[in-house]
């Protein structure tokens, strides 16, 4: 085993380590910032993008500036439009309603700081890997996720390509209903957006076993984005391929080739309707039928 082979293998686990340091005993000025995590978040996609230039997987899957950009644009998205829908139509109503009920979780400040943030990890990767699930069985959602599948590389942003209603759906959680101390929220947040950052990337790093057994890598994540459509219905968890294990979703390998329909790269414009094409060609084929028709003499 190389120096460069260990080193790269152990990144992620590091990087998780780091994150964690960093939400634990930063100073306060410095965590209270409202944008600190949009700070935080951003470094590590852009050190993983870096790293994919040091040490890649596949020289199939190398960035260019045509991927760049697209990425640029979903992560962009995702840190106003989506981040603003989810806000307003979810967590506000959900804090409403919390209050409506008179629920209270004060017992939150006496659970020790890691373990809220194990709790932060859980709850929102539970309830994504549902999404994700129902997702790909379920045909008005696979429409609204397929296009996250006509990816044809993967990279440190491709996380957040794919449909805005996708998008959307997959923020969703109830992380509102939980009082977690600050810093213990971003911390979770931080740590799976690492795990799930290297489950996208061009990286060639293989983590320890231990990680792998708890936390989905790109192996398990690029054998989900393969081209055979059935073999992508495994490997559910963004961020925690320990939840496959135990529903039964895991399977072991990796993909090389990815993409859906002949791996047709799609455009941004042909992602955001992408659910409405059946709608559109339905439409176009009775009003092209009520065009052709002759009227009665």
């Amino acid at each position: 085993m190389t120096l460069k082979k260990t080193i790269f293998d152990h990144i992620p686990p590091a990087m998780i380590a780091l994150v964690l340091l960093f939400w634990a005993f930063a100073p306060k000025e410095l965590t209270s910032i409202p944008w600190m995590l949009i700070v935080t978040s951003s470094a590590i996609t852009l050190t993983v993008l870096l790293l994919e230039f040091a040490h890649e997987r596949h020289a199939g899957w190398r960035m260019n500036w045509q991927e760049f950009r697209t990425d640029l644009f979903y992560v962009v998205l995702s840190s106003t439009v989506i981040a603003w829908l989810s806000k307003t139509l979810a967590e506000d109503p959900l804090l409403a309603l919390k209050d409506w009920l008179g629920v209270s979780t004060a017992w939150m400040a006496q659970v020790p700081w890691l373990v809220q943030v194990i709790m932060v990890v859980v709850i929102l990767e539970f309830g994504q890997y549902w999404m994700h699930r129902l997702m790909h069985n379920v045909t008005p959602f696979w429409l609204t996720h397929a296009p996250h599948h006509h990816i044809t590389q993967l990279n440190a942003a491709k996380g957040y390509v794919g449909n805005p209603i996708e998008l959307f759906l997959i923020s969703l959680s109830v992380l509102a209903f939980f009082d977690f101390e600050m810093t213990a929220l971003f911390a979770g947040l931080n740590t799976l957006n690492v795990i799930s950052t290297f489950a996208h990337a061009n990286v060639k790093a293989d983590p320890p076993i231990w990680y792998s057994f708890f936390f989905t890598t790109i192996r398990h994540h690029s054998l989900h984005h393969s081209t055979d459509y059935e073999a992508t219905r495994c490997n559910y968890g963004n961020s925690l391929i320990l939840l496959d294990r135990i529903f039964g979703t895991y399977k072991e390998g990796e993909g090389v080739l990815v993409g859906q329909d002949d791996r047709k790269r799609l455009t941004i414009w042909e992602q955001t309707i992408f659910p409405f094409v059946p709608l559109l060609d339905r439409f176009k084929a009775r009003r092209d039928g009520n065009g052709g028709s002759s009227a009665p003499a």
